[in-house]
């Protein structure tokens, strides 16, 4: 197949090709079928997600024996849930009987899942334990072969939980690649994490591949988030040193946006916006942080942000507050966003208020940046529609070293896509 760039050619079919990527003439370019057809969008099912590791939940979710949560992950109904002897357990939301899900609730703790259609009960490791009229099947019935399944792989990092539907996929460390290096950073530098109670829940009439690159995008920030950087300003905050960073490519479609920002972070940078009475308070935090790092380690987690990309779909946004963020794709032009705060668990009350103030401010759906970032995406999709253009240019910072407001990190996710999407094919 030829594609051109006359106006009035069709959009490509689902074979491709969907990148083109030529280092020596420092060009990258991504078809924009791949933003909106729904062919595309049930390939990237089957071959991103079903091969894949995929971010499932947080341990400090689940603490207690019985405790559980539900989502779905990459198109699919599960629920995590801690079983009998504390292990974590992640099992496909669906009875072994007829189909129905037994885990109805969205969080809570249970020794046993009843379905409620015709009442097969499981246990929390997954194992069948009650048959209603169990003499109807007769003597040969193996319950050993009807329990809930659970998820090919399931494995954990620093307490970041996740899955993967591929019995054959490489482990997860190995996976994650340079990714552990900023998810140590972002635990060292939280005293026993865990996933705060709550969530934001939202969705964005747009593709979901254009959240990944929103959130490791340096170059948007002062154009599009205009009212928060004033915002700053006007609150005593001093931006002449601007943003400086670089964006770095991680192995596996795994990248980051680190920085040094003039904003500050509410457990150990202080700025005018926590007011005096906090000053004291957040530097006596990160000289603990000091003490138990040293001056270059505890520097790189107080003074230094950054945006992570966990290839395909986990953002963590180590900034104001640190938000542990996944998209979901219901269609081509549609995803759901959830997002969770990341704390230490014994954070003094004031100190969480801070945080959860800083979460809130910026990345919830009504503070400054969210919805600006929505009406941004949302914008790409409809101008998608309008034709007239077939490809998306993303070649910015080719022919130098990728500093911050560059793509390269972009770049490396969208390599990893078009290995998986064409490698799979062929």
């Amino acid at each position: 197949m030829t594609v051109t760039d006359d106006p009035t050619t069709q959009l490509p079919t689902p074979h491709g090709p969907f990148v083109e990527d030529d280092r020596e003439a420092h060009s990258f370019r991504v078809h924009r079928s791949t933003m909106t057809s729904p062919e595309i969008h049930a390939m990237e099912l089957e071959r991103v997600f079903a091969h894949s590791w995929l971010y499932v939940g947080h341990e400090s979710e689940i603490r207690k024996k019985g405790d559980y949560v539900r989502r779905p992950v990459g198109g699919r109904q599960v629920f995590m849930v801690r079983g009998r002897s504390g292990q974590v357990n992640v099992f496909h939301n669906t009875c072994t009987h007829r189909g129905a899900m037994v885990c109805r609730a969205e969080r809570g703790n249970a020794k046993i899942f009843s379905c409620f259609y015709h009442a097969w009960s499981f246990n929390t490791d997954g194992e069948l334990v009650g048959i209603p009229d169990r003499q109807a099947y007769g003597d040969d019935l193996d319950f050993g072969k009807l329990g809930l399944r659970p998820a090919a792989k399931v494995d954990s990092y620093r307490g970041f939980v996740f899955l993967s539907y591929d019995p054959d996929i490489v482990p997860l460390v190995d996976y994650l690649a340079g990714a552990t290096e900023y998810l140590d950073l972002v635990v060292d530098a939280v005293e026993d994490a865990e996933i705060i109670s709550g969530t934001n829940e939202y969705a964005i009439n747009a593709n979901w591949k254009l959240l990944a690159e929103n959130s490791i995008d340096g170059y948007h920030a002062v154009s599009t988030h205009d009212t928060y950087f004033k915002y700053l300003v006007a609150l005593g905050t001093d931006l002449a040193g601007g943003v400086q960073g670089t964006a770095k490519a991680l192995g596996n479609g795994h990248a980051v946006l680190e920085y040094t920002a003039p904003w500050g972070r509410p457990v150990a940078k202080w700025e005018p916006l926590f007011g005096e009475g906090a000053r004291e308070e957040i530097g006596r935090l990160r000289a603990e942080l000091v003490a138990k790092h040293g001056e270059e380690r505890a520097s790189r987690m107080t003074d230094v942000n950054r945006n992570l990309l966990i290839y395909p779909n986990l953002v963590i946004n180590d900034i104001m507050a640190v938000t542990v963020r996944t998209f979901m794709p219901v269609s081509a032009d549609r995803m759901e966003i959830t997002a969770w705060e990341l704390a230490p668990s014994q954070e003094q009350p004031q100190l969480r208020q801070r945080r959860l103030d800083s979460f809130l401010t910026f990345l919830g759906p009504g503070g400054f940046a969210t919805p600006d970032d929505i009406e941004a995406l949302e914008s790409c999709q409809q101008g998608f529609h309008s034709g007239g253009v077939e490809w998306n240019d993303i070649s910015r910072g080719m022919a130098r070293t990728p500093e911050a407001n560059d793509e390269e990190q972009m770049r490396a996710f969208w390599r990893r896509w078009n290995e998986q999407m064409i490698g799979e094919a062929r």
